[in-house]
């Protein structure tokens, strides 16, 4: 699928994308230790996923794909990324997004 405006209970490969910026500034994250993403989710149950480079990790981009069981519960969920560089460790801001039933 090349456009998904919907995220669905169940989905695999939904790409999640984030770059890194401080303020307007992007962040080289190539030198992370530790580079993940929390989920919460309308239940409250959490889950952490381990994030990749899109390229190199200098423009700041990393992406985790989703696999089975990730997106199991339908409604509104939360996103934060966490990354540990030489320098510090920071979190984002929390984002939400909406998973979606199915009919089928």
């Amino acid at each position: 699928m090349a456009c998904i405006e919907e995220i669905h209970l169940g989905d695999i490969g939904t790409i999640f994308e984030i770059t890194v910026k401080d303020c307007e500034d992007i962040v080289d994250v190539s030198s992370a230790t530790t580079q993940e993403i929390f989920f919460l989710k309308p239940n409250k149950e959490t889950a952490t996923c381990i994030t990749t480079f899109k390229t190199t990790g200098v423009d700041g981009v990393v992406q985790y794909a989703t696999v089975a069981n990730d997106l199991d519960v339908e409604g509104k969920w939360k996103i934060q990324f966490h990354v540990v560089l030489p320098t510090g460790e920071w979190r984002s801001d929390i984002q939400t997004f909406k998973v979606h039933g199915n009919i089928g």
